[in-house]
């Protein structure tokens, strides 16, 4: 079985990606990892280069501006990567700038990968989403929260990035998929106050136009962590390759779970998920087979 990672990368230092975290964390699985390196105004392709391993490959890209809306240029950078993937591969790892994969869960995915791999009529794996947010102590856990996302797919280039790049299609229709028993850690949301509204500053404009992005976006600058709905404590470890990102992080952020930020819907169907395991109306960019 050969397996290849894959992710898209711009600005990594500007913005305070756990890139390096990203990629170490998959290359024990991986045979090689695809790396497409976006035009940056930092230091990021010296970055990607200095990880010691020769399993990583470095495409130079230049993103395209105009695919503004709906984010699609992230879609389109995760595509040139996932084309540049050997064709001797059977399965294609997928990992964002900032998840970051335990390595406890190392095990079950490579066994996942080896259970279906002559099975053509899984297409891709389905895994669990743990999402940080203030500091490393702290999960959201209200509804804004997506829970599950397909991040290793077969290589079959009738296959491409959905989207945004959050999921991923084939020849337009959902994918289908088995689950894993393995989370993604999630880490978008712990930044650096100041590096965190920079980002959203920069991210959003994927999304929306400069009308949209006055309205709605406050020019401050230190992003406000304390709006935050609803968090619980995380009570478990962090991956390995997290630990010295961890000791290194030089803000304060504290959140009290008992003050809850829910109207009554929420807390009821908030209710209702812990209870019974079903999200309402939950978006589902998959079939489960």
């Amino acid at each position: 079985m050969k397996v290849s990672g894959f992710t898209l990368v711009r600005n990594a230092i500007k913005y305070d990606y756990p890139i390096v975290e990203a990629i170490t964390s998959i290359l024990p699985l991986c045979d090689e990892v695809i790396v497409a390196v976006g035009n940056s105004d930092d230091e990021t392709l010296a970055l990607i280069r200095s990880i010691s391993s020769d399993k990583i490959k470095i495409i130079e890209t230049v993103w395209e501006e105009s695919l503004r809306k709906g984010g699609k240029v992230l879609a389109d950078e995760t595509n040139k990567a996932f084309a540049a993937i050997s064709k001797e591969s059977d399965w294609c790892f997928y990992i964002q700038g900032d998840e970051v994969i335990h390595e406890k869960y190392l095990p079950a995915i490579k066994s996942a990968m080896q259970h279906y791999k002559d099975d053509t009529q899984v297409e891709g794996l389905l895994f669990n989403y743990t999402h940080f947010y203030g500091s490393y102590d702290y999960v959201g856990n209200s509804r804004q929260w997506y829970r599950k996302e397909i991040r290793i797919v077969r290589n079959d280039k009738a296959i491409s990035s959905y989207r945004d790049a959050q999921g991923f299609r084939k020849n337009g229709e959902k994918l289908k998929v088995k689950q894993v028993d393995a989370w993604v850690y999630h880490y978008g949301w712990v930044k650096p106050p100041a590096a965190q509204q920079a980002k959203q500053e920069s991210f959003n404009k994927l999304w929306h136009d400069d009308e949209w992005m006055k309205k709605n976006i406050p020019q401050v600058e230190e992003f406000d962590y304390s709006q935050i709905d609803s968090l619980i404590h995380f009570k478990e470890t962090h991956p390995q390759v997290m630990q010295s990102r961890i000791a290194k992080m030089n803000w304060k952020f504290s959140f009290d779970p008992t003050k809850q930020k829910l109207s009554f819907k929420q807390k009821l169907t908030s209710f209702i998920e812990s209870k019974f395991g079903w999200k309402i109306g939950e978006y589902k960019n998959y079939k489960i087979s």
